[in-house]
């Protein structure tokens, strides 16, 4: 069938939810938060993820079979903000898209760059049926434009199918300037810190695998006991591939994971068994970056995040060789798939995975 676009306008959020779309057992519906925050609700008869479509499109939070994916924060919803720092909380958010990560010394950019709270011009609800059935989407677009620098539309989607436990995050980005430009993409997806959760990886726990970030940021208080704990994990990063000391994550672990080829797969598996789960094609976004933090404020278990460099800010991340270019005219798509598996569902899931391991 053909697929189908309705455009909204910020008169479609008020303060009380309203349905606005039905489709083949697929609803949305918006609403505004207390905070003046527009958002967009997708469910369907297991569960739903709320959008916030002006607001960078993160996607704030997920809940299926009653299982709520997204990190522990300060923040009870999403506040008006023009940095990620002031309303940390969500699930995911889009980190780039010509600068990304945390700026070194060199560097004069926002954390994560300028898309985590970008606002965003328009968004719409489209829906459709493709091969693997119903569907329905949030929209969006930004273009970015300044004056002797990059110009580009961002197309950002996100994505529930019926029936799925998972939501499908989308970034589609074209450069509409004839000159070339920078690009660095980050899916930063924040799940809920499950205590003795096991990471599923088809990496091995090994230093040449699973590297520590040994360096420390500048906004990082470090005591000696904490320098000497990078130093050990560094050494034997299999310590930390089952979450079962809290306290070892304050202040924040950083990994870096190698290897990933194809369709990379990562699960955490909770204690009773089911998990959240992650996925990307490795080709488009090659580095695999692991953040795990817990304390009075904030408990979060990052524990894959796909991106086409490594978080350490742009000067950093060029000399390594990381900031891709896209030519002028040119055209780059991510696409995330970031879910939850119930306990039978994540078994299969974690043997399909460390078979891999075996390879």
């Amino acid at each position: 069938m053909r697929n189908v676009e309705i455009a909204l306008t910020r008169a479609a959020f008020g303060e009380k939810e309203r349905e606005v779309v039905r489709f083949a057992g697929l609803r949305a519906s918006a609403f505004r938060y207390d905070s003046g925050v527009e958002a967009l609700r997708l469910s369907h008869a297991r569960g739903h993820a709320i959008v916030l479509p002006y607001l960078g499109q993160m996607v704030w939070n997920a809940e299926f079979d009653g299982v709520g994916l997204a990190m522990k924060s300060m923040f009870a919803e999403p506040r008006p903000a023009t940095s990620i720092v002031e309303t940390y909380g969500c699930l995911a958010y889009h980190a780039g898209i010509l600068r990304n990560g945390v700026p070194g010394p060199e560097d004069d950019h926002a954390l994560h760059g300028e898309a985590p709270c970008a606002p965003m011009e328009g968004c719409g609800i489209a829906c459709g049926e493709d091969a693997q059935g119903p569907w329905i989407a949030v929209t969006g677009r930004r273009e970015y434009a300044m004056g002797f620098g990059a110009h580009y539309l961002a197309t950002p989607r996100v994505v529930l199918r019926e029936g799925s436990t998972a939501i499908e995050i989308e970034m589609n980005v074209e450069n509409l300037s004839a000159a070339a430009m920078d690009l660095m993409y980050m899916c930063h997806v924040n799940f809920a810190f499950a205590p003795n959760a096991r990471i599923v990886q088809a990496a091995p726990f090994t230093p040449q695998h699973v590297v520590a970030r040994t360096a420390i940021p500048p906004f990082v208080k470090a005591s000696e006991e904490y320098r000497a704990f990078l130093a050990e994990v560094a050494a034997d990063p299999a310590r930390m591939a089952v979450l079962s000391e809290p306290q070892r994550y304050d202040p924040e672990q950083v990994f870096y994971v190698k290897g990933a080829r194809g369709l990379a797969r990562y699960l955490l598996r909770r204690e009773a068994g089911d998990a959240f789960e992650i996925g990307w094609d490795a080709e488009a976004m090659p580095h695999t970056i692991r953040w795990i933090l817990v304390n009075s404020d904030c408990e979060v278990a990052a524990f894959a995040m796909p991106g086409t460099c490594e978080p350490e800010g742009y000067a950093a991340e060029r000399r390594k060789g990381h900031v891709r270019t896209l030519a002028g005219g040119g055209k780059a798509s991510f696409a995330t798939k970031v879910g939850y598996l119930d306990a039978a569902r994540a078994g299969e899931a974690a043997r399909e995975i460390e078979a891999l391991t075996a390879l």
